[in-house]
């Protein structure tokens, strides 16, 4: 029997990247899956991927951005299944004008929002339902930004990202007795869509050396089938061939 047989798994921003390859992976444990996102064709080629594998996942399409329609999915899950065992809270997203000579308002509402605002939402709609049971896992995608600040996220996704990361520390703090665990995955640069949104483009060959998707599902696989009694508070994944390492070592040959 695999690990996450009989659990009710709802992973936000399923319809590419982390966010999917978490779904597929946690389907193959067992695991149904709710997909979440704001786009259903791209949660259905999800939805559709982990049935061919036969695996059970179902589309509930929202804008989480929005704390009434992550209110609305919630009732829904819970109407259906009276459980939701694991939240992956990985919706996220970035712009392009995410510098302070460009940042605008608008640019800063959609980036907390996108980021940090519907972690919250989600988790919050999903709490009462881990409490009834004294059971229940939370991973939320942050990001190494959300530790180590730096000009290539932007001070506005890094702000939030940070505000992911004292969130599930907090949880932890305040959860533990009723059973609930929380874990916080920082990854470094993964060739997922979002690199389509930095102001300078990311080649193939750079994409070909960073971690993939999939190196991150199968870390939230392997986080969600530990056993109850243990919890990674925070975890960090990086690509070996790590950009940032590398150009600090150029500069100091040169």
């Amino acid at each position: 029997m695999a690990t996450l047989t009989g659990k009710i798994a709802w992973v936000t921003g399923a319809g590419s990247g982390i966010g999917q390859a978490a779904a597929v992976a946690l389907a193959k444990e067992g695991a149904t899956v709710v997909l979440t996102g704001r786009r259903k064709a791209p949660l259905q080629a999800t939805a559709a991927t982990i049935k061919k594998a036969g695996g059970k996942a179902e589309v509930q399409a929202g804008d989480l951005m929005k704390a009434a329609s992550v209110t609305k999915i919630a009732k829904a899950i819970d109407k259906k299944y009276g459980r939701c065992d694991i939240l992956v809270n990985n919706a996220g997203l970035n712009i392009l004008d995410r510098t302070f000579a460009k940042l605008s308002a608008k640019g800063i509402d959609e980036v907390i929002h996108g980021n940090l605002s519907s972690a919250f939402y989600c988790t919050t709609a999903v709490l009462p339902m881990m409490r009834k049971r004294k059971d229940g896992l939370l991973i939320h995608t942050s990001s190494v930004a959300g530790r180590v600040p730096g000009p290539l996220s932007g001070a506005t996704y890094s702000a939030a990202k940070h505000g992911v990361v004292a969130m599930s520390h907090t949880l932890n703090m305040e959860e533990c007795v009723n059973g609930i665990r929380s874990c916080a995955v920082l990854p470094g640069e993964v060739a997922t869509p979002i690199l389509d949104k930095r102001p300078v483009p990311v080649t193939k060959a750079e994409r070909a050396k960073m971690a993939q998707s999939e190196d991150v599902g199968d870390l939230i696989r392997y986080i969600a089938c530990l056993p109850a009694h243990i919890v990674i508070n925070e975890v960090m994944i990086n690509p070996t061939w790590n950009r940032g390492y590398v150009a600090a070592l150029q500069r100091a040959k040169g």
